[in-house]
């Protein structure tokens, strides 16, 4: 009688399996915060041994640290992808903050600040994707000031003032009560507006123009 070949799984290479851990413990970052990153946690969701995990990250922090570098990243490229107008890409942000999709991100810069007061590692990571943001962001702006598009001076200024408008309505995330009210849900587009010197009404629709 002859007997079956044993089964064998194939190995990923380590980059690849790397970068899946990366994005497993990432999505459970957006999903139940960063203190939900655990060795078991991503085993589980991976389907997969938590010795694998701790072959890959044998500091459970370097994991936390790198999952949420991931999820911001990726959120980053959302926020101002490449190509197009500054009026139609400072639309697509603004959208996109506004809109429910983003407050799992929201959430997560939240909790990483509030983590990154007790985790100097994690409050450098922080600081450094702050950094990166502001960046992108102050290059379109230069873009749109080049363009004659936007009217603002100074266009580091005009990045700092939108972005404190994105934390000030993504301290809200974690609601549970129903808040909208027009200041509100257009916070972030009629603070936009006027730091880039725009008229008001403009970013608003440029923003109503992407649903047409």
């Amino acid at each position: 009688m002859m007997s079956s070949a044993p089964t064998t799984r194939a190995r990923k290479p380590p980059a690849e399996r790397r970068a899946e851990i990366v994005a497993a413990a990432a999505a459970i970052a957006l999903d139940d915060g960063l203190e939900g990153i655990t060795l078991r946690a991503v085993a589980d969701r991976l389907g997969v041994r938590p010795g694998l995990i701790s072959h890959y990250f044998p500091v459970a922090e370097d994991l936390v640290i790198a999952a949420f570098v991931h999820a911001v990243s990726d959120e980053r490229e959302t926020l101002v992808p490449e190509g197009g107008e500054p009026l139609e890409r400072m639309a697509r942000l603004v959208s996109r903050v506004e809109s429910p999709g983003a407050r799992p991100i929201s959430r997560l810069w939240l909790n990483a600040r509030h983590l990154s007061r007790f985790r100097p590692a994690l409050d450098d990571a922080l600081e450094e994707q702050e950094s990166l943001d502001r960046a992108k962001l102050t290059e379109l702006v230069e873009e749109g000031i080049a363009a004659g598009v936007f009217a603002c001076d100074d266009a580091l200024v005009a990045c700092v003032r939108i972005f404190i408008a994105i934390d000030g309505f993504g301290a809200y995330a974690n609601n549970t009560g129903t808040f909208t009210p027009d200041a509100y849900a257009r916070f972030v587009t009629d603070a936009a507006e006027w730091a880039l010197g725009l008229e008001p009404g403009r970013l608003r629709a440029a923003v109503a123009a992407l649903a047409d």
